[in-house]
């Protein structure tokens, strides 16, 4: 088989390369995938630890029963300290960032805008985010823990959300 160079002008090289980096790409993207897969799954773990150590003591709490204490030291019947809760989630759960070295939970008005990366805001790869208000303890009460674990952010599947009721 011999190839004839001669006629083979910019155009096909421009074809050619483009082909190449296609092919490239599909190959690079096929490879890295279950890494990619594996730091998602790792965030969202971590996410749902925070949000059912949250659950778990809702349901433990029950019916604001006077003289029961959450196990970060807050009155079942009484509001929640979001910093108390954050504190005692950094060190007692074992909360691994697989983007970054911060592994830690924060605290932040509207985790929805650091979860989602709204109005231009940097978003934290891997950072749990949980709502800095306080808990109150009237029934219905909103709590939310929000997480990025793929980019973009904005994009729907690639961040978790969890609105926590009271």
């Amino acid at each position: 088989m011999k190839i004839n160079f001669k006629n083979f002008g910019f155009l096909e090289f421009l074809v050619s390369a483009s082909a190449i980096f296609v092919v490239g790409m599909l190959i690079w993207t096929a490879s890295t995938r279950p890494a990619v897969e594996a730091k998602a799954n790792l965030v969202k773990e971590n996410h749902n630890k925070v949000v059912d150590l949250i659950n778990d003591e809702i349901n433990k709490c029950g019916n604001n029963d006077e003289g029961k204490f959450t196990v970060w030291g807050d009155p079942c019947n009484g509001e929640w300290i979001a910093d108390k809760v954050v504190e005692y989630i950094n060190e007692n759960l074992k909360i691994e960032n697989p983007f970054s070295d911060d592994s830690k939970v924060k605290t932040d008005p509207d985790p929805r805008i650091k979860a989602e990366g709204k109005a231009g805001q940097a978003v934290e790869m891997g950072v749990i985010f949980v709502m800095s208000s306080n808990f109150l303890p009237d029934p219905g009460s909103e709590w939310i823990v929000g997480t990025c674990f793929k980019s973009p952010c904005v994009a729907a599947g690639n961040n978790e959300l969890t609105s926590i009721y009271r």
